[in-house]
């Protein structure tokens, strides 16, 4: 389940209480641990996710960046000209052992009973931050950049290209089973424009991963894909994420048989009533045994949503267990586990 430990779970909002810090919790092993089992030992998922965020390999090919309460993510020197692409350097990943060393001891709690997910931001994703500041609503400096500096925008989006493919390798050699690509904003951009500064370098990572770990899965999600499933699949991910507001019938017409669907129930489902969680989880699986029942991973469209209750959530996961798929229409593969639960 995207987003599975975070501020819907008292155990993480107690931690959260003596670590306020974020960037404390999220990169000091002993708590990324920590964190990262409550939801294992809470609800018994088949995925473990690393607590993380996909901006925290920034520091390590210099961008240095702070997290705040209210403002979120902030960038104090964003890249907006050429004279700011000296301060970029390859990725050091000394500076990322709390996350190797958080994997591995995944690793070795969940044993076989669980795959262990690590994840990464997309280049265009990761540039938004580092070009806008921060967060934003209107991506208008990015996309103005795409016009009025495009030599810059590549140049950057080339070199987080190289870091973050080095940076998956790193977990895959660390302890992860699987690694989830969020380009979270990619779908703010037109299709012909994640056509040109997205996809290829996204391309590239795929193309690198696989030459150094052909057996670890890639599953590749954008918020808002509707419009770009096809493109999307043209990348070479193992699994396609698709968020709410695509049909999952459709979905599965529209890219196929041939590669794994993830996804893809409302987040806001889990705060109507338990027995209506159910009857959400029961329609979705009926409509993907509809649709062709091969290389489906139940999840949410997007990340759990604050203030879910917990009992939703354990439901959830309840639920899917108690579900009986006909056997036949289940692949396996390298031993792998049944399911997996994304972010």
């Amino acid at each position: 389940m995207m987003r599975q430990a975070g501020r819907y779970m008292a155990a993480y909002r107690k931690l959260a209480e003596k670590h306020p810090s974020f960037r404390e919790r999220s990169e000091t092993t002993d708590l990324i641990v920590e964190i990262s089992l409550q939801p294992w030992e809470a609800f018994h998922p088949d995925g473990v996710i690393i607590f993380s965020d996909i901006l925290t390999p920034l520091p390590a090919f210099g961008v240095p960046f702070d997290i705040e309460e209210v403002r979120g993510p902030v960038i104090h020197s964003p890249l907006h000209h050429e004279e700011d692409l000296k301060a970029l350097h390859p990725i050091d990943l000394d500076k990322l052992q709390f996350v190797g060393e958080s994997l591995k001891i995944l690793r070795r709690e969940v044993g076989e009973q669980a795959a262990v997910l690590g994840f990464v931001g997309a280049p265009w994703t990761i540039a938004t931050y580092i070009v806008e500041g921060g967060t934003t609503r209107t991506y208008t400096k990015i996309k103005s950049m795409c016009h009025t500096a495009p030599h810059v925008l590549k140049a950057l989006l080339s070199h987080l290209t190289v870091a973050i493919a080095e940076y998956i390798v790193f977990q895959v050699q660390s302890g992860a089973h699987c690694v989830q690509i969020f380009d979270s904003w990619g779908g703010q951009l037109p299709p012909h424009m994640w056509d040109s500064w997205s996809k290829p370098y996204i391309d590239k990572i795929v193309s690198t991963v696989r030459t150094k770990c052909p057996q670890t899965p890639l599953v590749l999600y954008i918020n808002g894909n509707g419009g770009i499933l096809e493109r999307m699949k043209l990348t070479g991910v193992d699994v396609i994420g698709l968020d709410w507001t695509v049909d999952m019938e459709d979905g599965r017409k529209r890219l196929g048989n041939d590669i794994g669907i993830q996804g893809n129930v409302d987040p806001a489902v889990l705060f109507s009533p338990l027995s209506a969680v159910a009857d959400e989880i029961k329609r979705y699986v009926m409509v993907v045994k509809s649709a062709g029942p091969r290389h489906h991973i139940l999840n949410l469209g997007h990340g759990v949503l604050v203030g879910t209750p917990e009992e939703a959530v354990a439901h959830f996961f309840n639920v899917a267990r108690s579900l009986k798929i006909d056997e036949k229409t289940v692949e396996h593969e390298n031993n792998a586990p049944k399911t997996v639960v994304g972010r």
